[in-house]
């Protein structure tokens, strides 16, 4: 009788946040279901990430400079926070991302840029109140931590991290539908499940909501196209914790010139 072959190890990831391994994410159980599963390459994934940073550089500028004098860039601006909650939840949710250490350094990474950028964040105004909410990376920092409490298991660590987003999305920007489109897409890109795609539904339903309009879904045929292709874009490091406070401090530089 043969004997059956080794089983191969995983690849553990190399990189973090947005800085795509070789593997692509596996489930933590057997699935069951008949839903297809995310297949991302790491050069579609690129193409996804500066997709959505020129996206979100126009949003802001037609906001910050223009007083959103071009609607057709304030509803693109709308694709770019799903775009980012779906490539941080696939990325983390690749095989060995807790043994490898990925989630801290991911939660650093995130924090510290999410510190750079409050400064101009806060100083080009139109927050609801004062520092409130938080900018968008406080937001993917906060998601990156509840996911390491769930990747670490266990009935507290869990709760723990329900907790944490629960509460923490009343502070940051697009409040709880970021947390739940990305937190949808960890489970679904681990394990293809309807309840994954029903908290999708939610977190989307939600961000209807905070943008009074639909423009959001438009990211969802764009991920099913990058999942198509097989794109060579080479990975520039760092650009994605870069770019946010370096656009945004640009565009506070250029109106505060103007104002001056």
């Amino acid at each position: 009788m043969p004997m059956p072959s080794p089983a191969r190890r995983s690849v553990e990831p190399r990189s973090v946040m947005f800085e795509q391994a070789n593997a692509a994410p596996a489930p933590l159980l057997p699935s069951t279901t008949v839903l297809p599963r995310l297949q991302l390459a790491n050069g579609s994934l690129e193409a996804l990430k500066w997709l959505a940073l020129l996206l979100m550089l126009g949003d802001h500028v037609n906001k910050y400079l223009s007083h959103d004098a071009v609607p057709a860039l304030f509803n693109a601006g709308r694709v770019v926070m799903p775009v980012f909650a779906v490539v941080l939840g696939y990325n983390l949710a690749r095989p060995g991302t807790l043994a490898s250490g990925v989630y801290p350094r991911v939660l650093t990474r995130l924090a510290a840029a999410a510190a750079m950028s409050s400064i101009p964040f806060i100083a080009l105004g139109g927050l609801g109140w004062g520092w409130w909410p938080l900018n968008v990376m406080t937001a993917l920092a906060l998601v990156t931590a509840g996911l390491w409490l769930f990747d670490l298991g266990g009935a507290t660590r869990v709760a723990s991290g329900v907790a944490l987003l629960v509460l923490g999305g009343f502070f940051v920007e697009f409040w709880w539908a970021i947390l739940a489109i990305a937190v949808a897409a960890w489970l679904y890109s681990r394990r293809p499940r309807g309840s994954a795609l029903c908290l999708a539904v939610i977190g989307f339903a939600a961000l209807h909501l905070v943008n009074r309009n639909a423009w959001a879904l438009l990211a969802l045929p764009l991920i099913v196209l990058a999942s198509l292709a097989d794109l060579k874009l080479p990975r520039v490091r760092w650009a994605f914790y870069a770019f946010y406070p370096l656009h945004l401090g640009a565009i506070w530089a250029v109106r505060s010139s103007a104002m001056g």
